[in-house]
């Protein structure tokens, strides 16, 4: 199985890994209370307040299989905890991705400019790791706000790159790679021999080379 990731997360007030835990249990009943919460909002309460949970519904998962992958956990007791929290992620990905189109503006996105930075973060969040049908609604809505300054280059990038490679075309900026034979390698990317005038153009403060030397410290297998 082929996994994409992109190394930098957009994360609201750091992106500190859980406490390590050798089931994945607790953590599922934290998330499904953070969910019931999230149910029980009465339908005006504000953005700011609904999405605070949906952000903790999107990454908390993610960064919990990290947190397990890197543990020192055995094989079987990470291949257990990683199906919890990838069946609980799975689920509530969805649901997530409902809020945001429920709550949609008029004007087609969250701009942080008018909801606050809290608010359009988690929205792009949620959309990056929805489905192909949601990134081609929303990459060219995405794609003039970058100039406008109501989302940011890399952010951009990093759901171009997907779209992209999910539609059988190569990834622009080099956001995206996978495990393959214990090495991190990029997926099929477009004239490599100019991505870092891209990412600056976008942006990144990196290079590709460098963005690539981040994942030396993490698992692959």
């Amino acid at each position: 199985m082929v996994y994409w990731f992109a190394l930098a997360l957009l994360c609201l007030g750091g992106c500190a890994q859980p406490q390590a835990e050798t089931s994945a249990s607790p953590f599922i009943e934290r998330m499904e209370q953070e969910r019931a919460k999230l149910e029980s909002l009465p339908a005006d309460a504000d953005l700011k307040t609904r999405f605070a949970s949906v952000y903790v519904l999107d990454q908390q998962p993610r960064m919990r299989m990290g947190d397990i992958m890197q543990s020192d956990l055995s094989p079987d007791e990470k291949s257990k905890a990683l199906g919890e929290v990838r069946a609980f992620m799975y689920e509530q990905d969805p649901l997530n991705l409902q809020v945001v189109l429920d709550h949609l503006p008029p004007e087609g996105w969250y701009l942080r400019s008018r909801y606050g930075d809290e608010v359009a973060t988690t929205a792009f969040l949620v959309v990056q790791h929805s489905n192909l049908e949601t990134w081609q609604r929303f990459v060219p809505v995405l794609e003039p706000l970058v100039a406008a300054g109501e989302i940011s280059g890399p952010s951009y990038a990093l759901m171009y790159d997907r779209l992209a490679l999910a539609e059988g075309k190569p990834q622009r900026y080099g956001s995206q790679v996978t495990c393959q034979n214990g090495q991190w390698v990029v997926l099929e990317l477009e004239a490599p021999e100019t991505v870092d005038e891209r990412r600056r153009e976008m942006g990144f403060p990196d290079t590709h080379a460098e963005y690539l030397g981040g994942f030396a410290s993490m698992p692959c297998q």
